[in-house]
């Protein structure tokens, strides 16, 4: 199915005074050392007028460019597929890597599509399944469960035209990349809060009926933090989905942004909220949280952000696996 008419009414606005960003630049996004970053911001814009299938191609040259380029990333990526997926001949592993690095840098340029095309054009591309699941649960407090996908700021931004909803973002030192990454994440009217803000407007607003993608699978250290599997690796992973399900009474819905081939677009899959969730223990709703994002990404597991250092937390304070 594709992207429906938006629901949402002038009662989906939320409380002012939950702080969210907003898209104003500031005087200093505006000096000297950010000229070259307006430069490519222009250049990005341009990518917008392309064709979906063309900016593509030109974005999986990108990917590879920057796999063959960024050491570091390549080297990471590396050691999180050869945990993950050790089963895998060093063939199979090196294939996924190079799918991985492609799709990364198509997602790069559709950054642009997403901020500038028109709306019209962004719908055409954009495929929601289970859409009317989704639909029937307003009136209920929603999590959205959004794994760190190269699709997740697409997926994020379209799935707002459908109710009020809100996330939670790291903010990037360079305002100019913050404009360009906002732009599009705010396109449908999702409101953002900035990940130093904390947990209390989070509650706040799910408890105003607004809905949360929330994307909780990074390694933030041991604080609020177990150690459960993630495709048979312990991993260090946060309780707070649990919690926050359990505070406003939420339900959760597992989230799925996938880039289509070519010039195809975007498919977002809505899944059933899920049964007996939280269950009061936090060891138990984590390792949950972490079999429902390990099932939909074994569907495309190269769309994974496997360039984050998913595993530098390890148990017993054992070294980090990226040296």
């Amino acid at each position: 199915m594709s992207a429906s008419r938006s629901t949402k009414s002038k009662a989906d606005i939320p409380d002012q005074s939950l702080s969210f960003l907003t898209l104003r630049h500031t005087k200093s996004s505006y000096a000297p050392r950010y000229w070259p970053s307006w430069v490519w911001l222009f250049l990005w814009r341009l990518m917008a007028l392309l064709p979906l299938a063309l900016s593509r191609a030109v974005g999986a040259a990108l990917g590879l460019l920057m796999m063959v380029t960024n050491a570091k990333r390549r080297k990471i990526a590396r050691i999180n597929l050869e945990m993950c997926f050790p089963k895998l001949s060093l063939r199979e592993r090196e294939r996924l890597l190079r799918r991985h690095f492609i799709v990364s840098g198509q997602s790069y340029f559709d950054l642009a599509y997403l901020a500038w095309a028109s709306e019209r054009r962004i719908l055409r591309k954009t495929h929601i399944r289970g859409l009317e699941q989704y639909q029937d649960l307003r009136g209920r407090n929603i999590i959205l469960l959004a794994p760190h996908c190269v699709g997740m700021n697409f997926g994020g931004a379209v799935i707002a035209r459908e109710r009020a909803q809100f996330s939670m973002v790291k903010l990037q030192r360079n305002p100019v990349v913050n404009a360009l990454l906002n732009r599009g994440r705010m396109r449908f009217g999702c409101f953002l809060l900035s990940r130093q803000q904390g947990l209390r407007p989070v509650i706040r607003g799910l408890k105003q009926g607004l809905a949360f993608y929330y994307l909780p699978d990074e390694d933030f250290g041991q604080r609020q933090s177990v150690f459960v599997p993630f495709f048979g690796v312990p991993t260090a992973t946060l309780t707070t989905l649990g919690r926050l399900a359990r505070l406003t009474n939420a339900l959760v819905v597992p989230c799925f942004t996938r880039l289509l081939p070519g010039g195809r677009g975007y498919e977002v899959i809505l899944k059933p909220p899920l049964e007996d969730f939280p269950n009061g223990d936090r060891t138990h709703d984590a390792a949950r949280m972490n079999a429902v994002i390990e099932e939909g990404l074994r569907h495309m597991p190269e769309q994974y952000l496997w360039t984050f250092k998913l595993f530098k937390t390890r148990p017993g304070h054992a070294p980090s696996p990226y040296g």
